[in-house]
């Protein structure tokens, strides 16, 4: 049987291929006009992707990086922080803020669980300097309302900054930075917008801004103020990753194009991007519906567009799924995280996934599961019935 490798994981993603000619047509020179031209233009439609009015930098680094330098240029040693963990992610933001010399305030919630906003409230200090948060937890599938956590530090009229990773979480959840009250909001290449690993960027709040004209943590290569100026010149302050730029302006292109008109080939951002998140909203309520009918029981109570967490059944490795999927199929999906492993499997909706992919994998996980663990009782044609039900009645949400 031939076997097509397929990637259902939550990073790296599915590449678009018009991202992928981008990258092999990307001999640029970096301090050239054409680059200049490519990397305003790129700049210019991340502050739409995003929803924001802000300055928006771009790292060549992965999206730790890009947490890194959220906390680097935003705190200073002994400042007040407040965490918010519930999961890998979470905890790594903790790590990040204690390695800068921070005082972490920590709030944490079980794998799987979002936060109880009373405690959040609580919590909040007047001295308290910034709020570090996951808007996807991917290492629990869980999503988390930064729209009322906004909402919380507004009505509690916190200097708090707010900081969010939304690397998975853009391009699945509507995250309008400005009308949220999202200081800074980061993002990572390989998600959503479909192009390898290797870049982040961070859209960064005039407040942020400001904050970091009085901050002392040590800084150089992630120095968000140099790359501010320098970009203001369609430059970065180091040698950037050039073909990861032109892939990034095609990914961000192809997504507007998802919302053309005879009136605008060219398509709209804004409009695209709510078509990205729709589609990964569908896809993931398909999965949830067959995993459900097939015997098994998602593991987050909160759970987001980004992956689906699932529970193996009790008893059962979660391994065996995803070395069957990956030996019979070559459908990569992934295990749990950390202490998590072996108890849950991952399927991601995030990016270039669409209908078809997702009919497929369903297929296949019926497969695997009726032959590899008969005591769930799934039978072949339960996951992708409930799947088709939702395809069949879904409405795109106003």
């Amino acid at each position: 049987m031939i076997r097509k490798t397929r990637l259902f994981t939550p990073g790296p993603t599915p590449l678009l291929p018009a991202a992928q000619f981008a990258m092999a047509a990307a001999d640029i020179h970096h301090r050239t006009p054409e680059f200049r031209a490519l990397y305003t233009k790129v700049l210019a439609q991340l502050k739409d992707f995003v929803g924001t009015k802000n300055d928006v930098i771009i790292l060549s680094s992965s999206g730790s990086g890009a947490m890194e330098a959220a906390v680097s240029n935003l705190t200073s040693p002994g400042d007040r922080v407040l965490v918010l963990s519930a999961g890998k992610f979470g905890e790594r933001w903790s790590a990040l803020a204690k390695a800068f010399g921070c005082e972490v305030d920590l709030i944490t919630e079980p794998y799987g669980k979002t936060f109880d906003f009373d405690k959040v409230k609580a919590a909040l200090k007047i001295e308290t300097r910034a709020v570090f948060v996951q808007a996807n937890e991917t290492s629990t599938g869980a999503r988390h309302d930064m729209v009322k956590l906004g909402q919380l530090l507004k009505d509690a009229h916190s200097e708090a900054l707010l900081i969010v990773d939304g690397i998975t979480g853009l391009g699945t959840t509507e995250l309008d930075m400005d009308a949220t009250g999202i200081d800074v909001l980061i993002g990572g290449s390989q998600k959503a917008v479909m192009i390898p690993p290797g870049l982040s960027y961070l859209a960064v709040s005039q407040r942020a801004w400001d904050r970091m004209e009085s901050t002392y943590n040590p800084r150089y290569y992630f120095d968000l103020r140099k790359e501010r100026k320098n970009a203001k010149n369609g430059e970065s302050a180091y040698t950037p990753a050039v073909a990861l730029i032109a892939a990034l302006g095609a990914a961000l292109d192809w997504i507007a194009q998802q919302a053309a008109t005879p009136e605008n080939p060219a398509g709209n951002l804004v409009e695209g991007r709510r078509k990205l998140v729709d589609n990964a909203e569908m896809i993931a309520e398909m999965t949830r519906e067959a995993m459900k009918a097939l015997g098994f029981k998602l593991f987050s109570d909160a759970p987001g567009a980004a992956a689906t967490a699932v529970l193996a059944p009790e008893g059962v490795d979660s391994g065996v799924i995803v070395k069957g999927l990956k030996s019979t199929f070559a459908a990569i999906i992934t295990n749990g995280q950390g202490e998590m492993k072996g108890q849950i499997f991952r399927i991601a909706h995030l990016g270039f996934f669409d209908y078809m992919d997702t009919i497929a994998l369903i297929g296949a996980i019926e497969q695997v599961v009726v032959k590899s663990i008969p005591t769930l009782g799934a039978k072949f044609g339960d996951g992708l019935i409930a799947a088709q039900n939702v395809y069949a009645n879904w409405k795109p949400k106003a």
